[in-house]
Protein backbone atom coordinates (compact mmCIF):
# COMPACT_ATOMS: atom_id res chain seq x y z
CA UNK A 1 0.00 0.00 0.00
CA UNK A 2 1.31 3.46 -0.93
CA UNK A 3 1.96 5.83 1.93
CA UNK A 4 -0.37 8.82 1.81
CA UNK A 5 0.00 12.22 3.44
CA UNK A 6 -2.79 14.78 3.60
CA UNK A 7 -2.20 18.53 3.67
CA UNK A 8 -5.16 20.63 4.80
CA UNK A 9 -5.69 24.38 4.41
CA UNK A 10 -8.84 26.48 4.31
CA UNK A 11 -8.11 28.08 0.92
CA UNK A 12 -6.37 26.41 -1.99
CA UNK A 13 -3.56 28.85 -2.75
CA UNK A 14 -1.70 28.27 0.49
CA UNK A 15 0.28 25.15 -0.42
CA UNK A 16 1.65 26.37 -3.79
CA UNK A 17 2.52 29.70 -2.15
CA UNK A 18 4.24 28.45 1.01
CA UNK A 19 4.41 24.67 1.32
CA UNK A 20 5.93 23.21 -1.85
CA UNK A 21 9.21 22.47 -0.07
CA UNK A 22 7.32 20.26 2.38
CA UNK A 23 5.49 18.61 -0.52
CA UNK A 24 8.82 17.73 -2.10
CA UNK A 25 10.16 16.37 1.21
CA UNK A 26 7.13 14.12 1.66
CA UNK A 27 7.31 12.91 -1.93
CA UNK A 28 11.02 12.11 -1.50
CA UNK A 29 10.05 10.03 1.56
CA UNK A 30 7.72 7.95 -0.61
CA UNK A 31 4.42 9.64 0.23
CA UNK A 32 1.63 10.27 -2.22
CA UNK A 33 0.65 13.80 -1.27
CA UNK A 34 -3.03 14.77 -1.11
CA UNK A 35 -4.33 18.29 -0.58
CA UNK A 36 -7.73 19.13 0.93
CA UNK A 37 -8.90 22.75 0.57
CA UNK A 38 -11.69 24.87 -0.81
CA UNK A 39 -10.67 25.19 -4.45
CA UNK A 40 -13.53 27.60 -5.11
CA UNK A 41 -11.77 30.25 -3.00
CA UNK A 42 -8.15 30.36 -4.20
CA UNK A 43 -5.81 32.78 -2.49
CA UNK A 44 -2.45 34.19 -3.63
CA UNK A 45 -3.70 34.19 -7.22
CA UNK A 46 -6.89 33.87 -9.20
CA UNK A 47 -6.93 30.12 -9.85
CA UNK A 48 -5.26 26.81 -8.99
CA UNK A 49 -2.98 26.34 -11.99
CA UNK A 50 0.17 26.33 -9.85
CA UNK A 51 -0.81 22.88 -8.60
CA UNK A 52 -0.75 21.45 -12.11
CA UNK A 53 2.07 18.98 -12.65
CA UNK A 54 2.99 18.75 -8.96
CA UNK A 55 1.69 15.22 -8.45
CA UNK A 56 -0.61 16.45 -5.68
CA UNK A 57 -4.02 14.75 -5.46
CA UNK A 58 -6.68 17.39 -4.86
CA UNK A 59 -9.83 17.09 -2.74
CA UNK A 60 -12.55 19.74 -2.59
CA UNK A 61 -13.63 20.53 0.98
CA UNK A 62 -16.26 23.23 1.46
CA UNK A 63 -14.39 25.26 4.10
CA UNK A 64 -15.43 28.79 4.96
CA UNK A 65 -13.08 31.09 6.85
CA UNK A 66 -15.53 32.22 9.51
CA UNK A 67 -15.60 29.93 12.57
CA UNK A 68 -19.22 30.90 13.17
CA UNK A 69 -20.65 29.65 9.86
CA UNK A 70 -22.58 26.33 10.00
CA UNK A 71 -21.21 25.51 6.53
CA UNK A 72 -18.11 24.19 8.28
CA UNK A 73 -20.14 21.26 9.61
CA UNK A 74 -20.31 20.08 5.99
CA UNK A 75 -16.55 20.51 5.68
CA UNK A 76 -16.03 18.48 8.87
CA UNK A 77 -18.12 15.60 7.50
CA UNK A 78 -16.27 15.74 4.19
CA UNK A 79 -12.92 15.53 5.97
CA UNK A 80 -14.00 12.53 8.04
CA UNK A 81 -15.17 10.72 4.92
CA UNK A 82 -11.91 11.55 3.12
CA UNK A 83 -9.78 10.27 6.00
CA UNK A 84 -11.75 7.04 6.31
CA UNK A 85 -11.57 6.43 2.57
CA UNK A 86 -7.83 6.98 2.14
CA UNK A 87 -6.38 5.88 5.49
CA UNK A 88 -3.68 8.56 5.52
CA UNK A 89 -0.42 7.87 7.35
CA UNK A 90 0.20 11.56 8.12
CA UNK A 91 -1.85 14.77 8.39
CA UNK A 92 -0.25 18.21 8.16
CA UNK A 93 -2.72 21.07 8.62
CA UNK A 94 -2.44 24.85 8.35
CA UNK A 95 -4.69 27.94 8.59
CA UNK A 96 -7.27 28.44 11.35
CA UNK A 97 -10.41 26.63 10.15
CA UNK A 98 -8.54 24.03 8.16
CA UNK A 99 -6.50 23.05 11.20
CA UNK A 100 -9.44 23.03 13.62
CA UNK A 101 -11.58 20.76 11.46
CA UNK A 102 -8.65 18.55 10.38
CA UNK A 103 -7.66 17.81 13.96
CA UNK A 104 -11.25 17.07 15.00
CA UNK A 105 -11.75 14.78 12.00
CA UNK A 106 -8.40 13.05 12.56
CA UNK A 107 -9.28 12.41 16.19
CA UNK A 108 -12.69 11.05 15.21
CA UNK A 109 -11.21 8.71 12.58
CA UNK A 110 -8.10 7.74 14.63
CA UNK A 111 -5.82 9.17 11.93
CA UNK A 112 -2.29 9.91 13.15
CA UNK A 113 0.17 11.50 13.39
CA UNK A 114 -1.22 15.04 13.11
CA UNK A 115 1.03 18.05 12.54
CA UNK A 116 -0.29 21.57 12.96
CA UNK A 117 1.75 24.55 11.81
CA UNK A 118 0.44 27.75 13.39
CA UNK A 119 1.25 30.65 11.09
CA UNK A 120 0.64 33.13 13.90
CA UNK A 121 -1.88 32.46 16.68
CA UNK A 122 -4.79 34.93 16.84
CA UNK A 123 -3.94 35.44 20.53
CA UNK A 124 -0.70 37.32 21.10
CA UNK A 125 0.70 40.13 23.19
CA UNK A 126 -1.57 43.09 22.56
CA UNK A 127 -4.32 41.07 20.85
CA UNK A 128 -7.97 42.01 21.53
CA UNK A 129 -9.51 40.38 24.61
CA UNK A 130 -12.08 38.57 22.45
CA UNK A 131 -9.24 36.72 20.70
CA UNK A 132 -7.97 35.41 24.03
CA UNK A 133 -11.46 34.45 25.19
CA UNK A 134 -12.29 32.51 22.01
CA UNK A 135 -9.18 31.35 20.13
CA UNK A 136 -6.88 30.56 23.06
CA UNK A 137 -9.11 27.93 24.74
CA UNK A 138 -9.90 26.37 21.35
CA UNK A 139 -6.21 25.95 20.51
CA UNK A 140 -5.36 24.70 23.98
CA UNK A 141 -8.11 22.05 23.76
CA UNK A 142 -7.14 20.96 20.24
CA UNK A 143 -3.49 20.64 21.23
CA UNK A 144 -4.53 17.34 22.86
CA UNK A 145 -5.26 16.08 19.34
CA UNK A 146 -1.96 17.39 17.96
CA UNK A 147 1.09 15.14 17.82
CA UNK A 148 3.38 17.87 16.51
CA UNK A 149 2.92 21.61 17.02
CA UNK A 150 5.07 23.86 14.85
CA UNK A 151 5.36 27.58 15.60
CA UNK A 152 7.01 30.03 13.23
CA UNK A 153 7.85 32.81 15.69
CA UNK A 154 9.35 32.83 19.17
CA UNK A 155 6.38 34.33 21.02
CA UNK A 156 4.03 31.59 19.82
CA UNK A 157 6.64 28.91 20.49
CA UNK A 158 7.18 29.99 24.08
CA UNK A 159 3.44 30.07 24.75
CA UNK A 160 2.69 26.72 23.09
CA UNK A 161 5.61 25.02 24.85
CA UNK A 162 4.47 26.23 28.25
CA UNK A 163 0.68 25.96 27.97
CA UNK A 164 -0.34 23.40 25.34
CA UNK A 165 -0.45 19.60 25.33
CA UNK A 166 1.05 18.58 21.97
CA UNK A 167 3.47 15.66 22.15
CA UNK A 168 6.15 17.71 20.41
CA UNK A 169 6.48 21.47 19.97
CA UNK A 170 9.12 22.91 17.67
CA UNK A 171 10.11 26.32 16.38
CA UNK A 172 10.60 26.43 12.61
CA UNK A 173 11.28 29.86 11.05
CA UNK A 174 8.43 29.86 8.56
CA UNK A 175 8.58 28.30 5.13
CA UNK A 176 12.14 29.50 4.63
CA UNK A 177 13.38 31.61 1.75
CA UNK A 178 14.98 30.37 -1.45
CA UNK A 179 18.15 32.47 -1.51
CA UNK A 180 19.14 31.15 -4.94
CA UNK A 181 15.86 32.51 -6.34
CA UNK A 182 16.67 35.88 -4.78
CA UNK A 183 20.16 35.89 -6.29
CA UNK A 184 18.76 35.24 -9.76
CA UNK A 185 17.13 38.69 -9.66
CA UNK A 186 20.41 40.53 -9.01
CA UNK A 187 20.82 41.12 -12.74
CA UNK A 188 17.52 43.02 -12.95
CA UNK A 189 18.08 46.60 -14.09
CA UNK A 190 16.16 48.90 -11.68
CA UNK A 191 15.62 51.60 -14.29
CA UNK A 192 14.22 49.17 -16.86
CA UNK A 193 11.92 47.64 -14.25
CA UNK A 194 10.62 51.10 -13.32
CA UNK A 195 9.95 51.84 -16.96
CA UNK A 196 8.15 48.52 -17.37
CA UNK A 197 5.93 49.33 -14.37
CA UNK A 198 5.48 52.94 -15.57
CA UNK A 199 6.97 54.33 -12.37
CA UNK A 200 8.70 57.72 -12.26
CA UNK A 201 12.46 57.51 -12.57
CA UNK A 202 13.16 60.58 -10.45
CA UNK A 203 11.33 59.53 -7.28
CA UNK A 204 12.21 57.38 -4.28
CA UNK A 205 10.29 54.10 -4.62
CA UNK A 206 8.54 52.92 -1.45
CA UNK A 207 7.18 49.39 -1.76
CA UNK A 208 4.56 47.37 0.14
CA UNK A 209 3.37 43.85 -0.64
CA UNK A 210 0.34 42.17 0.91
CA UNK A 211 -3.37 41.58 0.61
CA UNK A 212 -5.55 44.68 0.66
CA UNK A 213 -7.22 43.76 3.94
CA UNK A 214 -7.48 45.48 7.31
CA UNK A 215 -4.82 43.32 8.96
CA UNK A 216 -2.18 44.52 6.49
CA UNK A 217 -2.81 48.15 7.55
CA UNK A 218 -2.08 49.93 4.26
CA UNK A 219 -4.36 52.76 5.36
CA UNK A 220 -1.96 53.98 8.04
CA UNK A 221 0.87 54.28 5.52
CA UNK A 222 -1.33 56.26 3.13
CA UNK A 223 -2.20 58.68 5.93
CA UNK A 224 1.49 58.94 6.84
CA UNK A 225 2.37 59.76 3.23
CA UNK A 226 -0.20 62.55 3.17
CA UNK A 227 1.66 64.05 6.15
CA UNK A 228 5.04 63.39 4.51
CA UNK A 229 4.05 65.56 1.53
CA UNK A 230 4.31 68.58 3.82
CA UNK A 231 8.07 67.90 3.97
CA UNK A 232 8.90 66.33 0.60
CA UNK A 233 7.12 64.95 -2.43
CA UNK A 234 9.89 63.07 -4.24
CA UNK A 235 8.44 59.65 -3.45
CA UNK A 236 6.23 57.06 -5.13
CA UNK A 237 4.42 54.44 -3.04
CA UNK A 238 3.87 51.10 -4.79
CA UNK A 239 1.36 48.61 -3.36
CA UNK A 240 1.32 45.03 -4.65
CA UNK A 241 -1.68 42.90 -3.73
CA UNK A 242 -5.42 42.65 -4.06
CA UNK A 243 -8.27 42.24 -1.61
CA UNK A 244 -11.56 43.47 -0.24
CA UNK A 245 -10.27 46.99 0.58
CA UNK A 246 -9.16 47.72 -2.98
CA UNK A 247 -11.90 50.29 -3.71
CA UNK A 248 -11.69 51.83 -0.24
CA UNK A 249 -7.93 52.40 -0.48
CA UNK A 250 -8.22 53.89 -3.96
CA UNK A 251 -10.85 56.33 -2.70
CA UNK A 252 -8.70 57.14 0.33
CA UNK A 253 -5.76 58.15 -1.85
CA UNK A 254 -8.10 60.54 -3.66
CA UNK A 255 -9.42 61.99 -0.39
CA UNK A 256 -5.85 62.45 0.88
CA UNK A 257 -4.81 64.07 -2.41
CA UNK A 258 -1.90 61.65 -2.95
CA UNK A 259 -3.18 59.81 -6.05
CA UNK A 260 -0.18 60.97 -8.08
CA UNK A 261 2.15 59.43 -5.49
CA UNK A 262 0.55 55.98 -5.15
CA UNK A 263 0.51 53.08 -7.63
CA UNK A 264 -1.69 50.04 -7.07
CA UNK A 265 -0.19 47.16 -9.07
CA UNK A 266 -2.58 44.38 -7.97
CA UNK A 267 -1.47 40.79 -7.37
CA UNK A 268 2.02 40.24 -8.77
CA UNK A 269 4.19 37.22 -9.42
CA UNK A 270 7.32 39.36 -9.96
CA UNK A 271 7.66 40.81 -6.45
CA UNK A 272 11.35 39.94 -6.25
CA UNK A 273 12.02 41.86 -9.44
CA UNK A 274 10.01 44.82 -8.15
CA UNK A 275 12.14 44.77 -5.00
CA UNK A 276 15.14 45.51 -7.23
CA UNK A 277 13.43 48.71 -8.40
CA UNK A 278 12.54 49.85 -4.87
CA UNK A 279 14.47 51.93 -2.34
CA UNK A 280 12.59 51.09 0.87
CA UNK A 281 10.15 48.36 1.91
CA UNK A 282 7.21 49.29 4.15
CA UNK A 283 5.37 46.57 6.08
CA UNK A 284 2.82 48.03 8.55
CA UNK A 285 0.77 44.95 9.52
CA UNK A 286 -1.24 44.70 12.72
CA UNK A 287 -0.64 40.94 12.95
CA UNK A 288 1.77 38.44 11.38
CA UNK A 289 3.21 35.00 11.96
CA UNK A 290 6.59 35.22 10.24
CA UNK A 291 6.00 37.33 7.13
CA UNK A 292 7.45 35.99 3.89
CA UNK A 293 6.95 39.32 2.13
CA UNK A 294 9.17 41.07 4.67
CA UNK A 295 11.77 38.30 4.54
CA UNK A 296 11.93 38.46 0.73
CA UNK A 297 12.44 42.22 0.84
CA UNK A 298 15.23 41.84 3.39
CA UNK A 299 16.92 39.11 1.36
CA UNK A 300 16.71 41.41 -1.68
CA UNK A 301 18.76 43.99 0.21
CA UNK A 302 16.03 46.50 0.97
CA UNK A 303 15.98 48.61 4.14
CA UNK A 304 12.70 48.26 6.03
CA UNK A 305 10.11 50.36 7.82
CA UNK A 306 7.67 48.07 9.61
CA UNK A 307 5.41 47.68 12.62
CA UNK A 308 6.97 46.40 15.85
CA UNK A 309 4.88 43.24 16.16
CA UNK A 310 5.40 39.52 16.66
CA UNK A 311 6.95 38.05 13.53
CA UNK A 312 8.36 41.33 12.26
CA UNK A 313 10.55 41.66 15.34
CA UNK A 314 11.69 38.04 14.89
CA UNK A 315 13.23 39.10 11.58
CA UNK A 316 14.50 42.60 12.37
CA UNK A 317 17.34 43.21 14.84
CA UNK A 318 16.35 45.95 17.33
CA UNK A 319 19.13 48.23 18.54
CA UNK A 320 17.47 50.62 21.01
CA UNK A 321 13.88 51.56 21.78
CA UNK A 322 12.60 55.12 21.57
CA UNK A 323 9.17 56.47 22.52
CA UNK A 324 7.44 55.63 19.25
CA UNK A 325 10.19 54.11 17.10
CA UNK A 326 12.55 51.14 17.41
CA UNK A 327 15.70 51.65 15.30
CA UNK A 328 17.13 48.40 13.91
CA UNK A 329 20.23 47.36 12.03
CA UNK A 330 18.12 47.12 8.89
CA UNK A 331 15.65 49.96 9.32
CA UNK A 332 13.04 51.18 11.80
CA UNK A 333 10.08 49.53 13.53
CA UNK A 334 7.09 51.62 14.64
CA UNK A 335 5.90 50.77 18.14
CA UNK A 336 2.17 51.37 17.46
CA UNK A 337 1.08 49.94 14.12
CA UNK A 338 -1.65 52.55 13.60
CA UNK A 339 0.51 55.60 14.42
CA UNK A 340 0.60 57.54 11.14
CA UNK A 341 2.63 60.35 12.73
CA UNK A 342 5.33 57.87 13.78
CA UNK A 343 5.50 56.38 10.28
CA UNK A 344 5.84 59.88 8.88
CA UNK A 345 8.68 60.73 11.28
CA UNK A 346 10.42 57.45 10.48
CA UNK A 347 10.17 58.16 6.75
CA UNK A 348 11.60 61.65 7.22
CA UNK A 349 14.54 60.17 9.12
CA UNK A 350 15.18 57.29 6.70
CA UNK A 351 14.86 59.31 3.49
CA UNK A 352 17.22 61.99 4.77
CA UNK A 353 20.01 59.42 5.10
CA UNK A 354 20.13 57.82 1.66
CA UNK A 355 23.65 56.42 2.11
CA UNK A 356 22.67 54.78 5.37
CA UNK A 357 19.80 53.03 3.59
CA UNK A 358 22.34 50.97 1.66
CA UNK A 359 24.00 49.85 4.88
CA UNK A 360 20.62 48.87 6.30
CA UNK A 361 19.83 46.89 3.17
CA UNK A 362 23.10 44.98 3.45
CA UNK A 363 22.39 44.22 7.12
CA UNK A 364 18.98 42.81 6.15
CA UNK A 365 20.51 40.72 3.38
CA UNK A 366 22.89 39.12 5.87
CA UNK A 367 20.13 38.61 8.43
CA UNK A 368 17.90 36.81 5.91
CA UNK A 369 20.48 34.06 5.43
CA UNK A 370 19.47 32.60 8.82
CA UNK A 371 16.01 31.86 7.37
CA UNK A 372 17.03 29.94 4.25
CA UNK A 373 14.73 27.26 2.86
CA UNK A 374 17.59 24.73 3.06
CA UNK A 375 17.81 25.11 6.84
CA UNK A 376 14.02 24.91 7.20
CA UNK A 377 13.81 21.82 4.93
CA UNK A 378 16.44 20.03 7.00
CA UNK A 379 14.45 20.65 10.20
CA UNK A 380 11.13 19.67 8.61
CA UNK A 381 12.51 16.42 7.26
CA UNK A 382 13.75 15.58 10.74
CA UNK A 383 10.28 16.23 12.17
CA UNK A 384 8.55 14.06 9.55
CA UNK A 385 11.04 11.23 10.08
CA UNK A 386 10.71 11.37 13.87
CA UNK A 387 6.93 11.13 13.70
CA UNK A 388 6.95 8.24 11.24
CA UNK A 389 9.53 6.37 13.29
CA UNK A 390 7.35 6.75 16.37
CA UNK A 391 4.32 5.47 14.46
CA UNK A 392 6.19 2.35 13.37
CA UNK A 393 7.28 1.65 16.95
CA UNK A 394 3.71 1.79 18.28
Amino acid sequence: MNKKALLVTTVSGFVPQFEMNNVHILQSMGFEVHYAANYHTPSYGDDNHRLDGTGIVRHQIDFVRSPFRPDNLTAYRQLKQLMREHQFQLIHCHTPMGSVLARLAAHRTSTRPVIYTAHGFHFYSGAPLKNWLFYYPVEKFLSRYTDQQICINHEDYRRASAKFHSRYTDYIPGAGIDLNRIRQTESIDPTQKKRQLKLPLNRIILLSSGELIKRKNHETVLRALAKLREYRDDFQYVICGHGELNDYLHHLTEDLNITDHVAFLGYRTDILEICRAADLFIFPSFQEGLPMALLEAMASGLPVLCSDIRGNNDLMEPLISEDSLTPCAGGIMVRKADDADAYCQALIRLLSEREKLKEMGEANKTRAEAFSSELVAEKMQGIYERLMKNQIQR
